[in-house]
């Protein structure tokens, strides 16, 4: 359950923070594995934390990410970037409301809101998702390694709305945990993403870590030489010109992976700050136009992403359930908003002269 994952429990949503190390090999330095170098020299650092660090693309020798096997050099300059350790945190019940679909004593739906934190950590202490659970549900299961998470089989990113499952005993939370593991859960999303995709359909791939410039958000390494192999698939739902409504379907479950997967092939989501569709991307250059989108941007202050539906067996009585929710009020605004646009697109664009173009 350690996978980094926009699905399954991994390290901070908004606010995980890294550590850095950085070292210059002695002149007289004898050849030897850079993951034996470091583990030398990091504190209560294992040697598979490293080497974990390495394949994800962290561990960078003369401004060149190397794996965990590379003879280090003297005078090589040698730099990683490891999360800081799990702090211990006191849960604190909240009496915050719960969208809840659908609750019994093994397990509980429900549908997170925008600008929630899942689970605590720095810079989120109260207010979170595990806040409202722990105040709603005595004795939530807790997994090993994931302290501070109790009942969280999985996440969704702070400003991503959309359905989630809860355990509620140990045998529910192994149970569900192993089926988002084995992909035998079925998810869907939904998100606006800018322009117009040109198939109906089609499969993402392309692996992702951390990226070597920011390491609060993911990148894709399509030579999948680093990061973890990550496959979505998607598909239209309907067409605005400038904008696309998607389907995804994730097959893995990578942190940020519709987020990321989205951009690198061209069309991030609408308002997405991390990864580039906070500006204007696809239109025109007029300003009526950009007042539309700000305005849509001021009704969608966030990325267009809902978790629609999700699937899975029920741990106890074995019968798969399924649940759907409806699209949060600010993406059907603005899709609305959009659906007007398009079929008054010439009156819109009618004051177009000749210093106005439309955006590549």
């Amino acid at each position: 359950m350690r996978e980094e994952d926009e699905e399954l429990i991994d390290g901070q949503d908004d606010e995980e923070l890294f550590e850095h190390y950085k070292y210059i090999a002695d002149k007289g330095q004898t050849v030897l594995r850079i993951d034996k170098f470091l583990n030398d020299r990091l504190p209560n650092t294992s040697r598979n934390k490293i080497q974990d660090a390495a394949n994800d693309g962290n561990v960078v020798v003369n401004g060149v990410v190397v794996k965990p096997n590379y003879k280090v050099k003297p005078l090589d300059e040698i730099s990683i970037v490891l999360p800081y350790p799990p702090r211990v945190i006191d849960l604190i019940p909240q009496n915050i409301p719960l969208d809840i679909l659908y609750e019994d004593d093994t397990l509980l739906v429900l549908n997170k809101p925008s600008n929630m934190v899942v689970h605590p950590g720095y810079g989120n202490y109260e207010g979170t998702l595990v806040n409202a659970l722990i105040y709603h549900i005595n004795n939530l299961p807790e997994a090993d390694g994931n302290e501070g998470r109790p009942g969280l089989v999985h996440r969704l990113d702070k400003n991503t709305t959309g359905i989630m499952v809860i355990a509620k005993t140990e045998r529910a939370l192994t149970h569900l945990a192993k089926q988002f593991a084995d992909r035998t859960s079925s998810r869907t999303y939904q998100a606006l993403v800018w322009g117009d995709m040109k198939e109906d359909s089609g499969r993402i791939e392309g692996n992702i870590g951390r990226s070597l410039k920011n390491r609060k958000l993911m990148d894709i390494f399509p030579d999948g030489d680093f990061g973890k192999v990550a496959i979505t698939n998607y598909k239209v739902l309907e067409r605005f010109g400038y904008v696309t409504l998607v389907q995804y379907k994730l097959e893995t479950g990578r942190t940020h992976q519709i987020r990321a997967h989205s951009k690198y092939i061209g069309h991030p989501l609408f308002n997405d700050p991390e990864y580039g569709g906070d500006r204007i991307l696809k239109g025109t250059t007029f300003t009526k136009y950009k007042q539309f989108i700000n305005n849509c941007f001021d009704i969608l202050p966030r990325q267009a992403l809902h978790a629609k539906t999700l699937g899975f067996t029920h741990p106890e009585t074995n019968e798969f359930m399924e649940f759907n929710s409806e699209l949060p009020d600010d993406m059907q605004q603005v899709i609305s908003r959009w659906k007007n646009y398009i079929v008054n697109r010439s009156l819109n664009e009618e004051e177009i002269d000749d210093s106005g173009k439309e955006l590549a």
